[in-house]
């Protein structure tokens, strides 16, 4: 019997530890804390047990970052233990296991472990274990931080360096990140960190570097504070050298413009130090200095043929230079409010219709006046009308004032008549026939009050 009575407690108390000894009995929230120089800082434990129900023994002991490991409290359920030497310093009440520090300061970081051992009054004999260990690190707040640049000087682009350092007056553990117009840097083939990012190291200097720099500076216990920004400026250049005028018509690198004109060219170039400019004329193989500065004057009326012009840009720092010509060509480009542009000088359209619609209308009219009064039918058939019929009495004039005026023709028939008239409107009714040669004259004059003589005698 009392073989199978130790079997039995054996069993139970193995069935314990499985179900019980894994279950949480205490829980720490946080087991890393970064606390503040000078400010407490509370280790707190949670028990998920009742109190009451059990017996408890535990310490808080510290290992420094040395190694050295210190038992600070030494407690049970109804009393505790501080040594001595932290008294003052640590706030421990029992029966919670809580641990608060108080004061910090650097000697205070560290590991700290807390050993507890837990028995139930309803499981006399069985002590469950448990450990928690919490890392603390304490730390100096940052200050604002301050950067400086060296050389203090403007430097020349692929000649010169540029070293940049971050520093603050107060902070522990600070990390350090560069911005340049409020982008994070990275290493490059030009750019480099020191190991804790406190210095930027620029080399060689490009234009593309040029900004505001700024540094950022933060801790674990601080937010991140940012530096006041600080202007690096470059010398380089010229870039971009371009020649452009708002007259006459560009087509690529030859400018057209009209006869007597006053034409003005700019010469632009992106540089630092502004460029000076000098222009000089390619004519005739003489080449000689216009000008200086950024604008050319011309007067095409002393231009005899096309010429060369060259706008050359330097820059007295950097010691570079660029180029830029153009060949300037007088020739009339029309009057007007035309605009010439790069893209070709071609009839718009609309112009193009105009002139197709008033041609036609134009071809319409010819061949409306043409089969309305044309004079060689008229001729043949007053030659060929029976005598009766030409010896058609004259009007006056006084039955119709209105066309007393108009256009009136007079044609010479050879052997029958000496004299002819007719108006346009009447002998554009007669028959056509074969054209003849005659002379026709085109009058205007005033029909006589008495009537006509016939037409033959």
């Amino acid at each position: 019997m009392e073989a199978l009575g130790g079997t039995a407690l054996y069993v139970w108390t193995a069935l314990f530890i499985l179900t019980e000894v894994h279950s949480e009995f205490i829980h720490i929230p946080s087991l890393v804390h970064h606390g503040v120089e000078g400010q407490s800082l509370l280790l707190s434990v949670e028990t998920h047990f009742q109190l009451d129900e059990a017996e408890m023994q535990g310490t808080w002991s510290h290992t420094r970052p040395s190694g050295t490991r210190t038992t600070l409290v030494t407690f049970t359920k109804e009393a505790a233990i501080t040594d001595m030497m932290y008294r003052k310093h640590l706030l421990f009440r029992e029966p919670n296991v809580s641990l608060l520090i108080q004061k910090l300061n650097q000697t205070d970081e560290g590991d700290y472990h807390l050993d507890l051992n837990i028995e139930f009054h309803s499981k006399t004999g069985v002590v469950i274990k448990e450990g928690r260990t919490v890392h603390i690190t304490v730390d100096v707040p940052v200050s604002t931080p301050v950067i400086e640049k060296s050389p203090s000087y403007t430097v020349v682009e692929d000649k010169g360096n540029v070293t940049w350092t971050c520093s603050v007056e107060r902070g522990t553990r600070v990390g350090f990140q560069w911005l340049r117009n409020n982008v994070r840097l990275a290493p490059s083939d030009r750019y480099s960190f020191s190991k804790d990012n406190a210095t930027l190291f620029i080399s060689p200097v490009k234009k593309e570097d040029m900004g505001a720099y700024r540094c950022v500076a933060r801790n674990p216990v601080s937010q991140g504070q940012h530096s006041k920004a600080m202007d690096l400026t470059v010398y380089y250049g010229p870039y971009n050298l371009a020649v452009n005028s708002g007259q006459g018509l560009r087509t690529g690198e030859v400018f057209t413009i009209n006869p007597g004109e006053l034409v003005f060219f700019d010469c632009q170039a992106d540089s630092n130090p502004p460029n000076s400019y000098v222009w000089i004329s390619k004519s005739r193989n003489s080449t000689q200095v216009i000008t200086e500065g950024p604008r050319l004057e011309v007067r095409s009326y002393r231009l005899a043929q096309a010429e060369d012009y060259l706008c050359r840009a330097f820059n007295n720092v950097t010691q570079k230079q660029d180029e830029a010509q153009f060949t300037l060509v007088v020739a009339s480009l029309g009057t007007g409010k035309e605009k010439h542009t790069q893209e070709g000088s071609s009839v718009s359209p609309l112009a193009a219709i105009t002139v197709c619609s008033l041609f036609i209308i134009g071809c319409m009219l010819l061949v409306f006046l043409r089969r309305t009064c044309h004079p060689k039918r008229v001729l043949m058939s007053i030659y060929n009308r029976p005598l009766t019929e030409q010896k058609r009495p004259h009007r006056s004039g006084h039955e119709d004032a209105t066309e007393d005026f108009g256009i009136y023709e007079f044609v010479s028939i050879p052997g029958k008549m000496e004299s002819t008239q007719a108006s346009c409107r009447s002998l554009a009714r007669l028959e056509s026939v074969q054209d003849m040669h005659t002379t026709i004259y085109d009058v205007i004059r005033h029909v006589p009050e008495t009537p006509s003589h016939s037409l033959l005698n």
